[in-house]
């Protein structure tokens, strides 16, 4: 343990969410912080692309973040990113015969009786639907947790209780999707109840939806590195960290690509499990690997199609569409003759063979049967990005495998989405990581903080009547 009084000196590897979260909170608890990112640009995946011919950045993929997102926009408060941040009261949805439904929770009503008018209006679900979604919703709320829950996934579990396969593919399927980027059947329960306790029935602000006013991966680098700056955290963009340093069993600094050495008090991981578990193997012993079980945690694709059209078509900023290829489509930035547009397709395992042009053909014939002014605009451009690793997929059984921030072995710590945060991989968890991998090195020298932002409050009524989501096990 360092002297209390010592200024510990902390190397990030991974200039992602989880890695800038790390940064900040160490640096504004007295230690001496480098981030080394081997991209140009800090954000991670939360990253964009320049597209040459609209002469714009664009996000690879729409971000998006809740209410109960706390970790997260505590973290935009600090970077200073909070004012470009848009809040969505409603979510759109267009049905599968083209009709529009609004779905805006009461905010007269308390959580979680606040979805029941939001609910019924969606009136593309048959009314007996409706009303069985509402029942299984409660139960879900009251559902005491249960260890075989790990094993289970939500389709079994919503099969089992009678949902209709038209309510599971219109409604269930579409709200685990857009927040687990992963199918129904591949979900283990837990995650799964997650989304729907803490997301939308514990508060009446958990919904809520939040999206970045301009591509967040430009808008991160441009306030991440002034805000850090300030707080004296050294940037190392365009820096590769091939190897750790060891000595006497302890992770001592780190080897970049050019073969020079850099010696920290400690270090943090904060790169995708893949990079992760190559970060360490080539430098620790494999009796010390098995906290990166790589070959357990599977991952699942997330496919954006960018559209730019001669106008817009549509003035929604956002859109839900149920029952089609297409499941969101957001407004993105404008230029001189063209409103671009990004469809989203989570968990887009079958789109691996198909070519581009036919997706792109596909797409345009979804818009232009959701809003007709899609079937009149010309299309001007169009290109598909598929980041095959977006995320680890929440399996039942793989909380698990997700390992602690904490690993066992002196001067390392973890961090990353897919490390045990109690939440799914998502922007929130990403931070959450990067805020625990911080506490774990400030109790290691004897000053132990809380940095977790709190959770957004439960309505009273809520309280009363849903059962909190149980810890995950092992590593909470």
């Amino acid at each position: 343990m360092l002297p209390s009084h010592a200024s510990p000196h902390v190397g990030i590897v991974g200039g992602g969410l989880s890695g800038l979260a790390a940064a900040v909170a160490l640096a504004e608890h007295g230690c001496q912080v480098d981030i080394f990112e081997q991209r140009k640009h800090f954000g991670g995946r939360a990253g964009s692309f320049h597209d040459p011919k609209l002469g714009l950045r664009l996000d690879r993929c729409q971000h998006v973040a809740l209410g109960c997102c706390t970790n997260f926009l505590a973290l935009c408060r600090q970077l200073g990113l909070d004012d470009s941040l848009a809040r969505h009261d409603t979510l759109h949805f267009i049905a599968p015969d083209g009709s529009y439904h609004r779905f805006a929770p009461a905010q007269w009503l308390p959580a979680p009786l606040h979805l029941a008018p939001a609910l019924w209006r969606l009136r593309f679900l048959r009314a007996k639907d409706r009303l069985s979604i509402a029942s299984a919703l409660h139960r879900l709320g009251r559902r005491t947790p249960q260890p075989e829950d790990q094993e289970m996934t939500m389709a079994a579990l919503l099969r089992g209780q009678g949902q209709s396969e038209e309510a599971i593919e219109l409604f269930w399927n579409v709200v685990l999707l857009s927040a687990l980027s992963e199918s129904i059947d591949r979900i283990a329960v837990p995650v799964a109840r997650k989304v729907f306790v803490d997301g939308m029935m514990a508060s009446r602000d958990a919904y809520v939806m939040y999206l970045p006013t301009e591509p967040l991966g430009p808008l991160l680098h441009r306030r991440a590195i002034g805000r850090l700056a300030e707080k004296g955290v050294a940037l190392h963009n365009g820096s590769r960290v091939t190897q750790l340093l060891c000595s006497d069993e302890r992770v001592t600094g780190i080897v970049l690509a050019d073969g020079s050495r850099r010696t920290f008090d400690f270090v943090v991981s904060a790169v995708p499990w893949r990079q992760a578990y190559n970060l360490l193997k080539a430098s620790l012993p494999a009796k010390y690997l098995g906290f990166v079980d790589v070959d357990t945690l599977e991952s699942a694709p997330i496919t954006a199609v960018h559209l730019a059209f001669e106008r817009p078509i549509t003035p929604l900023p956002h859109a839900v569409l149920p029952g089609r290829l297409s499941q969101w489509l957001f407004a993105g930035p404008a230029g001189d003759g063209f409103q671009t547009y990004q469809v989203v397709i989570s968990a887009s395992h079958a789109l691996a063979g198909m070519a581009h042009e036919e997706l792109i053909c596909r797409i345009q014939a979804e818009l232009a049967a959701a809003f007709p002014l899609a079937a009149k605009m010309r299309l001007l451009h169009a290109r598909v990005v598929t980041q095959s690793h977006a995320i680890f997929s929440p399996l039942p059984g793989m909380e698990d495998h997700r390992p602690s921030q904490t690993t066992g072995i002196a001067g390392l710590a973890l961090a990353g989405d897919w490390t045990a945060t109690g939440w799914p991989a998502t922007m929130e968890s990403a931070v959450r990581s990067g805020y625990l991998a911080a506490e774990c090195i400030l109790r290691s020298i004897g000053r132990p903080k809380s940095i977790l932002a709190d959770d957004l409050p439960w309505d009273h009524l809520a309280r009363w009547t849903l059962v909190r989501s149980a810890r995950f096990p092992r590593w909470m």
